[in-house]
């Protein structure tokens, strides 16, 4: 069986790649394509779908049902190819010098395929304590398809013992994250005249406020606020990504859209610092464009919101997590995933840990080396053998 779990890791992924999961897109045939291989084990889920029924995530337990276990999760979706200079169909998975290429290859399918071709394997073992599969949607626009699924999973009567999110680490252990609140800011203005232009209020000039006020606050969060040297950046960051406004040269502009975003290091650090910045620019900058005309001001609205996840280093699930991995060292990364919202929306500990770099994520000609896949694999046989003692 293990001779062979390199053709079966290969043609799952194959198979999942092929699937067009870019995160605007329905990801149902993806979802009945894992079903479909999940029943020819004999192995059925549970569906939890979105409200447009386009979107579903997969529960899957094999073992069982009424001991507690632990989670391999991984999310379905892929961010966009448009624009990207891709030398062969991204929706082909190519293999050249080791190297696996498509989009989704490293963030996550990967993962996703290494833990359905281990599915022979967990059912020829005797578990005694199960191992679920948690497949989400929606993760690259915001964590948004495994909250669902983690409301189910709160509700269940034996909570899991932990989670490992299967995000690109090269397989190593992380153990914490960063959280992040996205803020859209609309600020609506008076359009006149530009050579009238006193007459009017500016939108844009009044958001430059706004954004300069960002820019100042983010230099104090780099110099004043705790740090974490585990991580690359070792303080809570905060910055303007987009501004859109404005209609032509000779007019007033009566709108323009900010949007910003905080990757906090404390649980909910982020939208405690964009909270702030709201609280300030509703009392700073929205009275003096109303004072100009009643019905300017500035709407806000939540574009995304994550926890970040901070899992204790010497807790028994970490060690576990560094067994399975073969490694003694943790880290911790700014990138956001699903696992600060095991912990907090279903008191799961987590960890993330999976096959590929972060480097490879979301970049034309996406690729996994076919060695980390078989460490990935070598993590979850470790696990299998776990759970069956």
């Amino acid at each position: 069986m293990q001779s062979q779990r390199p053709d079966r890791i290969r043609k799952v992924l194959a198979d999942l790649v092929a699937f067009d999961t870019v995160s605007d897109r329905s990801n149902l045939p993806l979802i009945a394509y894992i079903e479909s291989y999940l029943a020819s084990h004999g192995i059925s889920g549970q569906r939890t779908t979105d409200e447009t029924g386009q979107k579903a995530s997969l529960w899957v337990t094999i073992g069982s049902e009424d001991k507690a276990g632990f989670v391999l999760s991984g999310h379905t979706d892929v961010v966009p190819v448009a624009g990207q200079d891709w030398t062969h169909n991204p929706f082909e998975l190519i293999e050249h010098d080791g190297r696996l290429y498509g989009r989704g290859t490293t963030d996550m399918k990967g993962f996703v395929a290494v833990c359905l071709a281990m599915v022979p394997e967990m059912l020829a073992a005797d578990l005694k304590t199960p191992i679920h599969l948690a497949i989400s949607y929606d993760e690259e626009i915001g964590c948004v398809g495994v909250r669902p699924m983690l409301r189910e999973v709160s509700r269940k009567p034996v909570k899991p013992l932990g989670c490992f999110v299967g995000e690109p680490t090269q397989m190593q252990v992380i153990i914490g994250h960063k959280g992040k609140h996205g803020v859209r800011a609309t600020f609506r203005g008076l359009a006149r005249h530009s050579s009238i232009a006193p007459d009017g209020v500016n939108a844009i000039e009044y958001a430059a406020d706004l954004i300069t006020e960002i820019r100042r606050r983010a230099a104090l969060l780099a110099a004043e606020r705790e740090r974490d040297s585990l991580y690359d950046v070792p303080h809570t960051t905060l910055l303007t990504s987009i501004v859109h406004g404005g209609a032509a040269l000779n007019i007033v502009p009566d709108h323009c859209t900010v949007e910003f975003e905080c990757r906090g290091i404390g649980i909910r650090e982020s939208r405690q610092v964009t909270d702030a910045i709201i609280a300030w620019a509703r009392a700073e900058i929205e009275p003096a464009m109303r004072k100009r005309h009643p019905d300017c001001g500035i709407d806000f609205e939540e574009i995304l919101d994550y926890p970040a996840l901070d899992t204790p280093a010497d807790v028994p699930f970490v060690t576990l997590a560094k067994q399975l991995a073969g490694r003694n060292d943790h880290a911790k990364v700014a990138f956001g995933t699903e696992a600060g919202l095991f912990v907090s929306m279903a008191g799961v500990p987590s960890v993330v840990v999976g096959p590929g770099s972060i480097a490879q994520a979301h970049t034309p000609d996406e690729f996994v080396e076919l060695s980390q896949l078989m460490s990935c694999a070598g993590f979850v046989e470790k696990l299998i053998a776990h759970c069956a003692k």
